[in-house]
Parts: C-alpha cells; sequence; structure tokens
C-alpha cells in the first residue's frame, strides 16, 4: 500500500485529475492524503468537494483556512472575500451533506511517523500534544453548537501559545496556528501579515519549522498553505503547496520512497492581483 501527500488543490479539479493520471495509484489498496484547502479560488471548488467525499476511507483530508472560511460563509458569520468562488457550493442541492462532511474533517493527522497539518506547528508542542489539541477544535466543529465557534473564530489575538489559555481564545490559538501559521518567533508568538518567500522576515522571527529546539521535529511534517515558499523538502518537512492556484504547479509526494509527481496549472488571472494565502 502507497501512500500519496497531495498539496492545496483549492478547487483546481481539473488539475487534480490530470495528476491523478500521472500517479500509479492502486484505488484498491493506496491512499491518497490532502493538505486542505480543498475549496475555494479555483473555478471547481464544488467538483472538488464531491470527488473527495466519494473517495470515503481511500482519502484524508485535514482543514484549511480556506475550508474553514467555507464553513463560516455558509453560516453567515463571514462575507465572501474579492475571488472566492463558493457560490457554487452554497447553491448545490447537496450543499448540506458537504459542508457536514467537510465540518468533520481532522485538523490534523498522524501515521506510520508522518504529520499532516495544513499550515504549521507552535514549536513548544509535541506531536502528541498537538494532537491534543487538534481533537479541542474538532469537538468544537463537530458538537451540536458548532455555530457558536465558527462566529468567535476569527481573530489574530491572542497570538501565542499558553496552557493556561481557556475558551474561544485557546480553540483560536490552536486553530491559527494549525490552519494560518508561517512564522513565529522561538516564544511561539505569531506573525499573520508575511505571505511571501521566507526571505526579509520581520526581526525575530523564522520559518516555524526551523525554530531551533521544536518539540516536533522527530516526526516528518507534512503541510501546506504558503504557496510563495514552493517546494520545500528536508529531513522532517515536506511543504507541498507549489502553487496551483497561481499558475504553478500541483504537487504529489509518495511517502513511502519520497517520489514527486506534478502538473503545470493554469494562472487564474483574475485572481492576480490577490495575496497569496
Amino acid at each position: 500500500m502507497s501512500t500519496y501527500a497531495i498539496g492545496d488543490v483549492q478547487g483546481c479539479f481539473a488539475s487534480l485529475e490530470m495528476l491523478l493520471t500521472r500517479i500509479p495509484i492502486d484505488w484498491k489498496h493506496d491512499r491518497l492524503w490532502f493538505v486542505g484547502d480543498l475549496a475555494n479560488r479555483g473555478p471547481q471548488s464544488l467538483e472538488t468537494l464531491r470527488f473527495v467525499k466519494s473517495l470515503g476511507s481511500r482519502a484524508i483530508t485535514v482543514l484549511g483556512n480556506h475550508d474553514l472560511h467555507l464553513l463560516c460563509v455558509a453560516e453567515g458569520f463571514a462575507r465572501h472575500h474579492e475571488g472566492d468562488t463558493l457560490r457554487p457550493i452554497l447553491e448545490a442541492n447537496d450543499r448540506e451533506v458537504l459542508l457536514d462532511w467537510l465540518r468533520h474533517r481532522p485538523m490534523m493527522h498522524s501515521e506510520n511517523g508522518f504529520v499532516m497539518v495544513h499550515a504549521g506547528l507552535l514549536p513548544q508542542w509535541s506531536i502528541s500534544q498537538a494532537l491534543s489539541l487538534a481533537h479541542e477544535v474538532e469537538a468544537a466543529l463537530q458538537a451540536t453548537d458548532y455555530r457558536e465557534f465558527l462566529e468567535a473564530m476569527y481573530g489574530n489575538r491572542p497570538h501565542q501559545w499558553s496552557s493556561a489559555l481557556t475558551g474561544m481564545d485557546r480553540l483560536r490559538v490552536i486553530t491559527n496556528a494549525m490552519t494560518r501559521l508561517r512564522l513565529c518567533t522561538a516564544d511561539g508568538i505569531m506573525e499573520f501579515t508575511h505571505k511571501g518567500e521566507p526571505k526579509d522576515l520581520p526581526h525575530g522571527y523564522l520559518p516555524w519549522y526551523d525554530i531551533p529546539g521544536r518539540q516536533s521535529r522527530a516526526d516528518k511534517i507534512i503541510f501546506g498553505h504558503w504557496s510563495a515558499l514552493g517546494l520545500h523538502l528536508d529531513s522532517n518537512v515536506l511543504a507541498l503547496d507549489t502553487g496551483c492556484l497561481w499558475g504553478g504547479q500541483l504537487t504529489a509526494v509518495r511517502l513511502e520512497d519520497q517520489a514527486l509527481f506534478q502538473v503545470p496549472c493554469e494562472k487564474r488571472s483574475h485572481h492576480s492581483g490577490l495575496p497569496r494565502s
């Protein structure tokens, strides 16, 4: 059995279909891991959600910031942003089934020495602690009163983890780290404005995976979210957002041997002026 981890699709379903023709996948035994942001800004978010949902246990996807944005828009807690392509999902006859399925996806997944999260982990978190914290957010999302979580989810504060945090402050820090993080300090203070390449960084900040002494460094972590970073493979991280939406590539890595599979993607010209996220 092989496992193929795939970068941010963001509604680029045609690119995903093309990528899957390049992968020697055995549909009876192999599995696909998606790093989140299945939906939004690409032209076929509805088709993407329907397809990945149809894979059942053959696919695992973690939640990304655009997936959570979709849930918030659907509940009326966020407005459409310029460039959003969520309307076909919101007007689909299977809308509620798709949104319920999405709401029940994990924040983080760990298996066979690999960990998958959409954006990153704070340096103070071990893998076991991060999984426990992810379960707290998942429980809030899957509870009968999940709308209360979505209504209060947005915000940049608190911007640093503390085990003393409670309530929505605690859940917001966990959510922001796992779905929005790029840079932080050694003390885990998060910075959310820098979206470019990992250079000319604000003083005291580093890419989260470069923080010395990071507690999660023993496991190989798969993530996306940072399209300006591009493909980044080293001894302990696999960054797979290669900017499909922006005319880059859609990338898959076979975890067992790190074989790389990529397809070129068409640039979405009407997004050319939007910040990458």
